[in-house]
């Protein structure tokens, strides 16, 4: 990892982490998201877009940014064709592992950020056999457990006053909860 891109990686790390009540406005920021996609992106490349993580959850706090997974037939193509259209819209790419750091899988990753400078959304594209589609199974049942939903924005409230600028720890610290309710969701939707 060249020098530059080390120095970005700490500096967004270190952006504040906020937890915001519940905005009705996020499904709305999604599917504009979903229709400035489908207009800007080769139509061959993209299959198949879900809004994920918090704000996609009816309800609960969130940090205010819109998590969409984007299904692509090919990540070699998405960098060659989807990297360099999003740049040109200002949006911000990485080559992200998919957990820990520079081990496979990868996946390509994009920060898109509002007037303020602020993040307003993460897309995630990935193949159809990536383990990061495990994550519709969480956020559905935390629509479908209001309960589960409740802990989680528990937990995240508690973790932003933790860490305010340590996204990393502030990750750390949810995975547990994360993969274990996602083990208890494939289970009931699996079975």
């Amino acid at each position: 990892m060249d020098d530059r891109l080390r120095k970005r990686i700490e500096e967004l790390v270190k952006e504040e982490i906020s937890i915001v009540p519940y905005d009705s406005m996020w499904p709305k920021m999604f599917k504009a998201e979903v229709e400035f996609l489908e207009k800007k992106l080769p139509k061959n490349l993209v299959k198949r877009i879900e809004h994920f993580g918090s704000t996609a959850v009816p309800g609960i706090s969130a940090k205010p940014v819109i998590d969409v997974l984007v299904e692509v037939a090919s990540l070699e193509k998405t960098k060659k064709y989807i990297v360099p259209i999003l740049e040109a819209e200002g949006y911000e790419y990485f080559w992200r592992p998919t957990q820990g750091e520079d081990q496979p899988p990868f996946y390509a990753w994009f920060i898109k950020r509002d007037s303020n400078g602020s993040r307003s959304h993460h897309l995630h594209m990935v193949e159809r056999d990536s383990e990061l589609w495990d994550r519709l199974y969480f956020r559905d049942y935390l629509i479908e457990f209001p309960d589960y939903a409740k802990q989680y924005e528990i937990l995240k409230k508690q973790l932003s006053e933790k860490y305010p600028n340590d996204r990393v720890k502030y990750t750390e610290e949810k995975t547990e909860f994360i993969v274990s309710l996602t083990q208890k969701a494939k289970k009931h939707y699996c079975s």
